[in-house]
């Protein structure tokens, strides 16, 4: 018996996981997908938003401006790309800065630092491309940007290399109470805990309500973005914001921390919880209501686009505690964002729980420090030369758009929970992230694929089960 099984390996899940593994616990994460940060985890705004909007007093709001304190200093333990670049809500009617105010009003509340309302001179000064009815605009300078993928993928193996067992292609169909805990039914069979953490995302409900009395309801909202080529990267140095309406914080402008700009998303209830495909409306969405806040957005120079769903419990707030009708189950549901900066102030909160019921020991060993992958590009010409000498992998370009090396690629397969799809690389390395897409490169990154994993070509998928690329040889279709 486990003494804590997670469902899902998401932000909010392996966020739990590390630290939780800092303790003398037995612990395993079951994940229906076959990698880490496959749902709303790998498609989301990556943006670390600083605090105000969340409502006072609301554990959401709490949770969001200690994550954001936290982010920083985790980015370094972690090795993930973080850039703080600050951000602005920006209004176009002097009407509308009532609202300004009653942000900022929040975010002092909140207790977020360095919040100013700048008039229009000094928002244009900022970020001349803004749209030109542009008034006044929130600047929150403790506002950021962070790679989503590697942040998800860091905690993940930061918590295997403390102890963590993950069983990924594993789907949890049914929980059952038994003596001391739970038994989890799965694809895989019985997996039995003394207590679960339900990190499930939008299928958080469906769990919490097979052993609570007391229903939840999460609503699947779609979000739809443009992500645009790296030559638009200079279009605004922050993140621009709209003032936020009934369904979030609306359409944003922002630079990510691999010099692109996206643009989104959208927020379209859903009944489909796994439809992630983008529509023609949701995009026009994305495309005209940018331009109420950064005009001549290049929408031409759009190189994908792509939906993520969020999980909007109808109380519109963080559900984070133990069951009261369900002693040792555990919900880390609804977190919808701001939850990717509150996933290191989540999964602390996550531990207090948790300790607080089972009393482990702390470890003496725990390794709070992760290294990421080595990037050739941050490397001066003589030291790539030498790395290159040693590893001619590192010389061997495999990814023209990202100039990805075999040599990251070989390091993101054999690394704890290491890659084992095309869109594992490709979250873990960018190959396939530049402008072509990917159309160049996956013929060569499922060869290294086969050959390290030792399997047939035929084997290597695009994201695990139901994805499979190859059908058969030239010759052999008729």
């Amino acid at each position: 018996m486990y003494d804590v099984v997670i469902i899902g390996a998401g932000v909010s899940g392996t966020a739990s996981a590390r630290a939780l593994s800092a303790y003398d616990l037995k612990i395993c994460v079951v994940e229906k997908a076959e990698d880490v940060c496959c749902g709303t985890s790998k498609a989301n705004s990556a943006i670390v938003h600083a605090g105000y909007d969340a409502k006072p007093g609301s554990l959401m709001a709490k949770l969001n401006v200690q994550g954001n304190k936290m982010m920083p200093k985790l980015a370094e333990e972690l090795d993930v790309p973080f850039n703080p670049c600050g951000s602005l809500v920006v209004c176009r009617d002097d009407e509308d800065q009532e609202m300004l105010q009653e942000l900022y009003d929040q975010g002092i509340a909140n207790g977020v630092e360095g919040l100013k309302i700048l008039n229009r001179e000094e928002t244009h000064a900022m970020e001349p491309n803004l749209a030109d009815e542009v008034t006044a605009a929130l600047w929150a300078p403790s506002a950021g940007v962070i790679c989503p993928f590697q942040l998800n993928i860091a905690y993940a193996e930061n918590a295997c290399e403390n102890g963590v067992e993950f069983r990924f292609d594993t789907e949890v169909q049914e929980i059952e109470k038994i003596d001391g805990g739970y038994r989890l039914i799965t694809e895989n069979g019985p997996i039995e805990t003394k207590v679960v953490v339900n990190a499930a995302g939008v299928h958080a409900d469906k769990f919490h309500n097979m052993v609570s009395a007391d229903h939840i309801h999460i609503t699947p909202r779609r979000g739809d973005y443009c992500l645009l080529d790296k030559t638009a990267g200079d279009l605004v140095t922050r993140t621009i914001f709209q003032l936020p309406g009934k369904f979030g914080k609306g359409v944003l402008v922002s630079p990510t921390v691999h010099g692109n700009i996206i643009v989104g998303p959208t927020a379209i209830e859903q009944e489909d919880r796994e439809a992630t495909a983008t529509t023609r409306d949701g995009l026009d969405q994305v495309i005209s209501v940018s331009a109420r806040s950064v005009k001549n957005v290049p929408i031409r120079q759009t190189i994908t686009s792509f939906a993520g769903v969020r999980a909007h419990e109808d109380g519109g707030e963080f559900i984070i505690e133990e069951l009261k009708d369900a002693k040792g189950f555990v919900d880390c549901a609804g977190i919808e964002s701001p939850g990717l900066v509150s996933s290191p102030a989540v999964g602390e909160y996550v531990k207090e729980i948790v300790t607080g019921i089972l009393n482990p020991a702390r470890k003496a060993d725990f390794k709070a420090t992760r290294k990421g992958i080595l990037d050739p590009k941050t490397l001066s010409e003589e030291e790539r030369n030498a790395l290159i000498k040693e590893n001619p992998a590192y010389g061997n370009i495999i990814c023209r758009c990202e100039k990805v090396t075999e040599g990251e690629i070989l390091d993101a397969i054999h690394r704890p929970l290491g890659a084992k799809s095309l869109d594992g690389v490709k979250r873990r390395t960018r190959a396939g992230m530049g402008r072509c897409q990917s159309g160049f490169c996956s013929p060569r990154t499922m060869e290294i694929l086969a050959r390290e994993l030792k399997k047939d070509m035929s084997e290597i998928t695009k994201c695990g089960k139901g994805s499979g690329l190859i059908v058969g040889k030239n010759k052999e279709l008729q």
